[in-house]
């Protein structure tokens, strides 16, 4: 099956791997910022996550979180005071990040965007970044709000689309909603396969079946975020990406002997 990867490929969560609450990851580099995004590049991975939100004034930025550590919302804020917290812009970001690398964005839709003008909402504003951004790099966007993944249907159309359901999300939810979404791909918790070492859940599909099913409905399967040594097992599986916080771990991991 053709289609966005040549598969198993690594993409890096939030950059270079997630922090916790903004604070400095594995690597010595806040996620979701320049220089974790460069970490990542260095460090092998030919994909990079990132998590894309609006301000106040209508700018995006790249956060997780809904709020700062203070607690204070950051589609309440400018983008002046969320760069003084330390927070890029979409547009630093895909300016820094090479054209060869790939990018997964994932919208971070909020509560306002159902009642504000059609204008000022998260997709919206987004929508242009990825049909340029479409034209020059690899690039898909995931979201656990469906309704983003239909506006990317409606207005940007070349852009191919994954669900990701919620943590522990049942299997047959996840690859059966991606597929009834119109979705190229399906984005699967490493928890809802089972991580090595879980006991046995009745009624929970083995990876290798579930990955089997989805590429008969035409989607590819992205996991997040698995350790090294699950990465190579859904590797063997037949996953075609995953989305992980130690780079160079999983690269070592699928490169060993009997990995893809």
């Amino acid at each position: 099956m053709s289609g966005v990867f040549s598969p198993t490929e690594v993409i890096g969560h939030r950059g270079a791997g997630r922090g916790d609450g903004g604070a400095d990851g594995e690597h010595g580099h806040p996620e979701n910022t320049v220089a974790s995004l460069l970490a990542a590049v260095e460090q092998g991975a030919t994909w990079i996550e990132i998590d894309v939100r609006r301000t106040a004034d209508d700018r995006l930025v790249l956060y997780h979180n809904a709020a700062l550590d203070d607690g204070r919302a950051i589609v309440d804020l400018p983008a002046a005071e969320c760069a003084a917290h330390g927070l890029a812009t979409l547009e630093e970001a895909v300016a820094a990040v090479p054209e060869h690398i790939g990018l997964d964005v994932d919208v971070k839709t909020v509560m306002e965007d159902a009642a504000d003008p059609p204008a000022r909402r998260t997709m919206s504003l987004l929508l242009p970044a990825l049909r340029r951004e479409a034209r020059r790099r690899r690039l898909f966007v995931c979201s656990f709000d469906p309704a983003a993944l239909l506006a990317v249907h409606a207005e940007a159309p070349e852009v191919p689309t994954a669900w990701m359901p919620f943590v522990r999300n049942p299997l047959d939810q996840a690859v059966a909603g991606a597929a009834g979404l119109g979705c190229e791909l399906v984005a699967i918790d490493a928890r809802s396969f089972g991580p090595a070492g879980d006991e046995p859940r009745p009624g929970r599909r083995a990876v290798g079946y579930t990955v089997d099913v989805a590429h008969r409905a035409g989607l590819e399967v992205v996991s997040w975020c698995p350790d090294p040594a699950d990465a190579a097992r859904f590797a063997d599986a037949g996953v075609d990406a995953v989305v992980v916080d130690d780079i160079p771990g999983v690269l070592r991991a699928l490169r060993s002997p009997g990995s893809p």
